[in-house]
């Protein structure tokens, strides 16, 4: 295992600590998953369902330009 240190604020420590508390956790366990969740985030699982699931309804034969027009749709056009 590695040590890893930092100085925070006294306004981010006592967040922390609070954080940990609620949770009934230690300071250690909550910055340890603090690290994964930031970590993590910028990881795509390719078994995730959003890429593996077949679409939701079949192919209408219909063209679609949902996303090459989400501006437009979203806000009625950007002029």
């Amino acid at each position: 295992m590695k040590t890893v240190q930092t100085s925070v604020t006294e306004v981010e420590y006592r967040l922390l600590e609070e954080y940990a508390r609620k949770r009934a956790k230690t300071i250690k366990e909550t910055v340890r998953e603090a690290i994964r969740r930031l970590v993590m985030e910028d990881q795509v699982s390719p078994e995730d369902p959003i890429f593996t699931m077949p679409p939701s309804c079949p192919k209408t034969g219909k063209s679609e330009s949902t996303s090459e027009a989400h501006d437009d749709f979203l806000y009625g056009g950007i002029k």
